[in-house]
């Protein structure tokens, strides 16, 4: 008894003895099978994890703020390179949509061809025109195809509403093309179109021998006064004589007058502008062997 009390007396000792008793409880009790945690393990895990909230959301805040910042870093060389990439796309865009007038402008040519073809059966070489010569009394434009393309001195031009002018003069790779405007029944090196109006083959004729320079019209000569030829027909050429291929577009009647008794003449507004051209077609038709 006096020892136990001796050793009472050594606090240190006494302070050992109980936290050793302790931590073999503790290890007992931990060890053996449970069902929940007890109040100390709830205690203290409770109180770490209220320790950590508190220290962990001023932490987030802060690495949210400078992660914040890099962001707008990557934000701002985003907003650089969109920046960059709309200066070209505007730069761009022009060209962007002369290709896509371009290709509207072919596909439609090709719709032309195409009709052209199934109807005439003849073959349409598009070109495109170099220079034009606008003298009122010789006009003419320079294409760039030439004898290498199978283009011809007499071939017949038109564009896609309709008959512009004829090949006069061909070199290895460029023609000259003498416009309708040009026509002069007065000058014998202007032929004359045999021209109908369409729905009217059989029983309307006449020839486009001259152009007005002052009203822009063609003159149509030589129609029969039985002729059914009236205003709004669609005159095409005829075929006849075989200068120029059938059924290629001339021009629309404005009026008819008399003529001299025997025949009667027209007013026709020509199908083509003769103006702001950029590509054409050559009618090329088989040659007639000699």
């Amino acid at each position: 008894m006096l020892e136990l009390f001796k050793l009472l007396g050594n606090k240190r000792l006494f302070i050992l003895l109980i936290g050793l008793i302790l931590f073999v409880a503790v290890m007992g009790f931990t060890l053996g099978p449970r069902a929940g945690l007890s109040w100390p393990e709830k205690f203290i895990k409770d109180t770490v994890g209220f320790v950590q909230s508190v220290f962990y959301k001023p932490a987030r805040a802060v690495a949210g703020f400078f992660e914040d910042i890099s962001n707008l870093r990557s934000l701002q060389e985003e907003n650089k390179e969109l920046k960059i990439m709309m200066a070209h796309y505007s730069r761009e865009m022009p060209k962007i949509n002369a290709l896509q007038n371009q290709v509207e402008s072919l596909q439609n040519d090709l719709k032309f061809t195409e009709a052209q073809k199934n109807s005439n059966k003849f073959d349409l070489a598009i070109v495109d025109v170099v220079s034009v010569n606008n003298d009122p009394a010789n006009r003419t434009l320079v294409i760039n195809r030439g004898s290498n393309d199978k283009i011809r001195k007499g071939l017949t031009v038109i564009s896609d509403k309709g008959m512009v002018g004829i090949v006069s003069e061909v070199s290895n790779f460029t023609s000259t093309v003498k416009l309708l405007t040009s026509m002069d029944s007065r000058d014998i090196t202007s032929p004359g179109i045999a021209a109908t109006a369409v729905g009217k083959e059989n029983t309307s004729f006449g020839i486009i021998e001259d152009y007005d320079q002052e009203t822009g019209t063609f003159l149509m000569t030589k129609i029969n006064q039985n002729d059914p030829l009236a205003k709004g027909d669609q005159i095409v050429t005829s075929g006849a004589g075989g200068a120029f291929p059938k059924n290629l577009p001339i021009g629309t009647v404005v009026s008819r007058q008399p003529g001299n008794g025997l025949t009667a003449t027209a007013t026709i507004k020509p199908a083509a502008s003769f103006e702001n051209w950029k590509s054409l077609f050559v009618v090329i038709t088989w040659e007639v062997p000699k």
